[in-house]
């Protein structure tokens, strides 16, 4: 809370002094519009035929009537414009700390989880301001103002309303979260596990359905939901009970306001007019203070959401940001990787370790392992999204960075995400400022022109969630022509033929070598086929490397790659 929810309230500490505000200014017309009404009726009661006594709390009825109506409107104006500002930058925030980690955010968060942070998470905690700090400061600020003006009449008294009202403002509240945090707690639990499970279950589907084990997957789903509705039934079965204690005590209030009214009034403290105005006004009064309650209620909520929120953030790697660099084509691209180490966070083995590499602009470098050699790590050191823990890579002699990786680096992953938009939208990503010319030649680069010409809208066609009307061949020769349109003088291919057949992956391995003339290609991946066409092969043991040569070279002097090559091509 202290860093997600206090630097937006002192950034937008007018609109929330306003909107408080207003708020108070509401609840004070409709108390003072029941004190009038109160008055009113009595004065009318006791002098009928003096029309004049009573002309001025009919004005003020209808002044008081308008302001109850017009406050509360202008402050929910101002609170939703204040929550929709604060929620705005705290999404900003959270898609900076996500983008840098964009290479591997599925390796490091479900999607459910992610898709719950994002969205869930976020749009909980309008309700904070709504319902829990707008609501809870206007009801202690009018608690406040109401026993102080219960003192100048009678300090004992306000005293007594002091303690009264204060178990509805403090005494309630509290109860009230010990009591359900537990359950609000597990509900939120229970609600992410749901998430997780839908999110699975639905890329998953067909999977379960040739299994045949939907029925599972259903009673899975079921047995968490009623899990749900049963905590959610404990909560309303206590707010109820809250609710009727809460207006129980409001009861109380009204009678100790109607004893104490007439008492002033026959001491001659007041005059009789006023005891109706101030038993009604006690009703308005209580009716601002009694969400309090509710508000305190869901904190544990708020809290669970801040503290993802916060773990997505604590959870970062160690990034390097761009220091306002900008990348020109006729910069020297040459990559040099002095000593480099890297070891993630709470872990003691070093994913890479001490590894020196210089790669010559325009070379064509294929990195090969075993699982768990650094292959990975490795590529996204050379992308600027990781930071060595030793060492350093430069580019041209400057250091790696995040900014440049869509300036001079761009990278075709395994499994690249087409969006739900048309061809065109998908590749035009690459360069949103492309010309139509641009796009026919990176379509007829990535070999895509059959393929187009072949749909009955042509770019114009929608490539569905996910790329799912075409093949996994398609889409990769998509996302290629997306990265061709970038232009960038460094590609990087993360294992991108993974998961296809030997034909179509000898095409596309094809089709990209004869795209990237005189580019720099660093090829990631597990297996040899299309080694022939790299300037080098490097295998890495224990994140160094343990084999490096041409294909050429390493056929005459390493039986390992020999061996290797000749199960790879069958």
């Amino acid at each position: 809370m202290q860093d997600w929810v206090k630097p937006y309230m002192k950034q937008y500490k007018g609109r929330m002094f306003l909107a408080i505000l207003l708020g108070a200014l509401g609840v004070a017309s409709g108390a003072m519009l029941l004190f009038t009404s109160g008055y009113l009726i009595s004065k009318s009661a006791l002098q009928p035929e003096n029309v004049m006594l009573v002309y001025v709390p009919i004005v003020a009825v209808r002044a008081f009537s308008i302001g109850q109506a017009a406050f509360p409107y202008a402050e929910k104006l101002v609170s939703h414009d204040l929550v929709l500002r604060i929620l705005a930058h705290m999404r900003k925030r959270l898609y900076r700390m996500v983008e840098p980690q964009a290479l591997f955010l599925r390796s490091r968060y479900q999607t459910g989880d992610l898709l719950g942070v994002l969205s869930d998470d976020i749009e909980h905690l309008q309700d904070l301001y709504l319902r829990s700090i707008i609501p809870s400061v206007i009801g202690v600020f009018i608690y406040t103002i109401f026993i102080i003006v219960l003192g100048i009449f009678d300090v004992a008294f306000a005293f007594m309303m002091l303690f009264l009202l204060g178990v509805i403002v403090f005494l309630i509240p509290w109860i009230s979260l010990i009591l359900t945090q537990k359950h609000h707690r597990k509900i939120k639990k229970v609600r992410q596990t749901l998430y997780s499970q839908l999110t699975d279950a639905i890329f998953g589907l067909t999977d379960w359905q040739a299994s045949g084990r939907t029925t599972d997957l259903l009673q899975a789903h079921k047995q968490n939901d009623a899990k749900l509705l049963k905590t959610e039934r404990q909560i309303q079965s206590w707010e109820r009970i809250r609710n009727a204690l809460i207006q129980l005590i409001i009861g109380v209030a009204i009678i100790f306001m109607i004893i104490w009214a007439n008492k002033q009034a026959g001491l001659q403290t007041i005059t009789p007019t006023l005891i109706a105005a101030f038993t009604l006004m006690v009703m308005s009064i209580t009716d601002a203070i009694a969400p309090i309650s509710d508000a305190v209620e869901h904190l544990p909520s708020y809290t669970d959401s801040l503290e993802r929120i916060k773990r997505v953030e604590e959870s970062q790697l160690p990034l390097i940001f761009p220091k306002n660099n900008t990348w020109t084509q006729s910069q020297d691209t040459t990559i040099v990787l002095d000593h480099v180490s890297y070891q993630y966070p709470d872990t003691k083995k070093k994913i890479i370790d001490s590894l020196s590499l210089t790669i010559a602009p325009g070379k064509r470098i294929a990195i090969l392992g075993k699982s768990g050699t650094g292959k990975s790590t490795l590529l996204k050191l050379l992308a600027g999204v990781l930071e060595p823990t030793h060492g350093k890579i430069t580019i041209g002699g400057h250091p790696m960075q995040s900014g440049l990786l869509s300036q001079a680096v761009s990278v075709l992953n395994q499994k690249p995400h087409l969006f739900n938009t048309t061809i065109e939208n998908n590749i035009r990503i690459g360069n949103p400022h492309a010309s139509d010319k641009d796009i026919q030649d990176v379509i007829e680069q990535a070999q895509l022109t059959e393929l187009i010409d072949s749909l009955p809208n042509g770019l114009q066609t929608s490539v569905e969630e996910l790329g799912n009307r075409f093949s996994g061949g398609e889409r990769q020769r998509i996302a290629f022509a997306r990265v061709l349109l970038q232009n960038t003088p460094i590609i990087l291919v993360d294992e991108a033929t993974i998961g296809l057949d030997p034909q179509t992956e000898r095409e596309l391995l094809e089709t990209v070598f004869k795209a990237t003339t005189n580019k720099t290609v660093i090829w990631v991946t597990h297996h040899l086929a299309g080694a022939h066409m790299m300037d080098e092969i490097l295998f890495l043991r224990h994140g160094n490397i343990y084999i490096h040569g041409s294909h050429t070279e390493l056929l005459l002097t390493s039986d390992y790659y020999k061996k290797l090559y000749a199960m790879d091509i069958g």
